[in-house]
């Protein structure tokens, strides 16, 4: 709420005051014009008109700075029957609020048609396409809100949570038929071959880097009759020779007859993770592994740690973020959800279901925790804040009285005249 509403709402502010003593002012001015006008009618009739007018303000006055004052407290603290109706009446006024809320807004089927004309889909679309303006303003609020919560946290013991949920859901998810139909769609798309060809290429230069190894290793096993012959370093010569002959062909040959083999051995395995039990259980056994290793663990501390920085840095300055790759990705699904109906009808309609879903689970808790806080509330505090909400155009209804009432003073008068 911005400062002009809470010095409209807020009796204590001096706007609110200041309508108060306004319409007190008034009600007082009322009386000094008729006790003038009755006191100098003899002399000069024509005042019986401002006499009838401040007469019947007076009443107006009166009767509506009664009728406001009964609302909240007993006018000049007389326990009056019927007065102090809000106070009295607080329990059934916070079950009337509550059902009202109820009615209107958190039944699944009323939610729904509320909803059913709403596009949501499509105002962020048009947020992510453009989010200039006032989109600005809820973005860099938005922003800061994160930054606090991420800033705020314990770091260690969210870390913690973190790190166990991800380890939890990992010990419980079987991700050998993942891992297996991830890589039968790999091979079925072609998307291995620039992974098998980077072995490939990742085989030759660890030959060439191992030369030396791989000649030391022929010449060991080499009797000592070949070596006198030299016939140990034309053997290494040849195996080094047919290694690089391999390794260039079957990254220039598709059809090689190694390559074939490896892609049937990986199509195999895809079958294996997804179907046999004991390849299944191989893989489940080396995650439960590498899950206890102390490695793994530090490994989630550093992402954990790396991922909140990014969301901070991102969040202390989300014009940066924006600007980059993110606010590409973010425009273009903008332009997407403006652009194609058909998305953004499902869009539309999951959050339709969401939040009818929602209010049926949940809205009779919300409900019944309007009516629990309303009853809670002492007579004091509810009458301060029904008060701060409407106290300055309760005093307008005083000062329209004053003035209304005059009027009729003056319309009665003149007929009484006539």
């Amino acid at each position: 709420m911005t400062s002009t509403a809470r010095n409209r709402f807020n009796p204590s502010q001096p706007g609110a005051a200041g309508m108060k003593a306004a319409a007190t002012g008034l009600l007082v001015v009322m009386a000094v014009v008729f006790v003038a006008a009755r006191a100098f009618e003899p002399g000069y009739p024509q005042l019986g008109w401002v006499k009838a007018f401040a007469e019947a303000a007076m009443v107006g006055g009166l009767a509506d700075w009664f009728a406001v004052t009964a609302l909240f407290r007993h006018p000049l603290g007389l326990p009056i029957p019927h007065t102090a109706i809000i106070p009295r009446n607080k329990d059934r006024i916070g079950e009337a609020l509550a059902s009202f809320l109820k009615e209107n807004f958190l039944i699944a089927s009323v939610v729904a048609r509320r909803m059913r004309h709403i596009d949501l889909a499509g105002a962020a679309g048009r947020f992510l396409r453009a989010p200039e303006g006032e989109g600005t303003r809820i973005r860099h609020g938005a922003s800061r809100l994160i930054a606090d919560i991420f800033e705020g946290l314990d770091d260690e013991r969210l870390g913690g949570i973190i790190k166990s949920a991800i380890s939890s859901r990992l010990k419980t998810m079987d991700v050998s038929p993942v891992l297996g139909h991830a890589l039968a769609s790999a091979i079925n798309e072609d998307r291995h071959v620039p992974m098998l060809e980077a072995a490939i290429r990742w085989s030759a230069r660890v030959l060439d880097s191992n030369e030396s190894l791989i000649r030391e290793m022929v010449r060991k096993r080499t009797s000592w009759i070949l070596k006198l012959a030299g016939i140990d370093t034309k053997l290494a010569d040849s195996i080094m020779d047919g290694l690089r002959k391999l390794t260039v062909e079957m990254s220039t040959d598709p059809a090689h007859p190694v390559r074939q083999k490896i892609e049937e051995a990986l199509a195999q395995l895809a079958n294996d993770l997804q179907t046999k039990p004991e390849t299944r259980e191989r893989v489940e056994a080396l995650k439960d592994e590498l899950l206890a290793n102390r490695s793994i663990s530090l490994w989630l501390d550093t992402l954990w740690q790396k991922g909140r920085e990014a969301i901070i840095r991102a969040a202390r300055n989300p014009d940066t973020a924006m600007a980059g790759k993110l606010g590409d990705v973010l425009k273009s699904m903008g332009t997407t959800l403006e652009g194609d109906p058909r998305i953004r009808g499902a869009i539309n309609q999951f959050a339709r279901r969401a939040v009818a879903g929602l209010a049926a689970s949940y809205g009779s808790s919300i409900v019944k925790l309007v009516s629990e806080t309303v009853r809670g509330w002492d007579a004091r505090t509810i009458t301060a804040r029904l008060e701060s909400a409407v106290g300055r155009d309760l005093q307008y209804i005083r000062i329209n009285g004053t003035l209304v009432g005059g009027l009729v003073g003056v319309i009665l008068y003149g007929l009484d005249r006539l």
